[in-house]
């Protein structure tokens, strides 16, 4: 497999026809058709972390889109001041995020070399708008990676103004992935587990991944949460996963 690849900020249309912007990663390995994956980035936003993902991705051979959606809320700012403003919001709106979303997915699929296939992965917030964009969308796969406020609502003093989606799992599109910490509080185990339930009632396809001695954020390389062997195993689950449901 070639690691070589391509990266760079474009703008795409969003939700309600907004320009925005994005980071597009893709693989310089000269595939005929390859799959596509949406990450949507955790809430302290659109930044070097997050964008190293999206390289990763295309070193593993697909086409990797995110879309920055704290982009109206602070244009050029900072990553960590754009965060803060989106937080004072209370958060990203569904709307917008299916919306601009929904963007991202035309973007990849137009791609010369896409295989017609986009998945979605997203991180702390951005795994409860991944499970969103999978429930709202026609999509082909979808990861959560310790998405909380699925199930339950935002604990007093976290600034989100979003509520419980779980009733929405009988319009999941696609097979789920889930990758959670035994050690997390936000989503909590039970929280997971209920969603488990829920989507075992509507016959949708998902498989969750609960990791001991791990808790929220556990793939961040550059935080003290980061814990090497949850993210080491999570990200191979992520690649039979994808390569089951996004492979050409």
């Amino acid at each position: 497999m070639s690691e070589a690849l391509t990266a760079t900020t474009i703008s795409i249309t969003g939700y309600d026809g907004d320009d925005i912007e994005a980071y597009l990663a893709t693989p310089d390995d000269g595939a005929a058709a390859r799959g596509s994956v949406m990450v949507i980035h955790h809430m302290p936003g659109y930044d070097s972390s997050t964008k190293e993902i999206v390289r990763k991705f295309a070193a593993n051979g697909y086409a990797a889109l995110m879309p920055n959606l704290y982009y109206r809320d602070a244009p050029g700012a900072s990553p960590d001041d754009a965060a803060a403003t989106a937080r004072a919001k209370g958060g990203v709106p569904d709307e917008r995020l299916v919306g601009d979303v929904s963007g991202a997915a035309d973007y990849l699929r137009a791609l010369s070399g896409s295989n017609g296939k986009v998945g979605v992965i997203g991180y702390c917030s951005g795994g409860r708008q991944s499970f969103l964009a999978a429930c709202s969308l026609e999509l082909d796969a979808a990861v959560d990676c310790y998405g909380a406020c699925i199930v339950n609502p935002p604990p007093p003093g976290v600034p989100l103004k979003v509520g419980p989606i779980v009733g929405m799992s009988e319009s999941l599109s696609c097979p789920l992935l889930g990758l959670f910490g035994a050690d997390d509080k936000l989503p909590a185990p039970d929280e997971t587990a209920e969603l488990s339930r829920v989507l075992d009632e509507f016959g949708k396809p998902h498989e969750f991944h609960t990791y001991d001695g791990a808790g929220h954020a556990f793939f961040c390389v550059d935080r003290t949460a980061y814990r090497p062997e949850a993210a080491n195993d999570g990200w191979q689950k992520i690649w039979d996963f994808y390569g089951r449901y996004l492979a050409s």
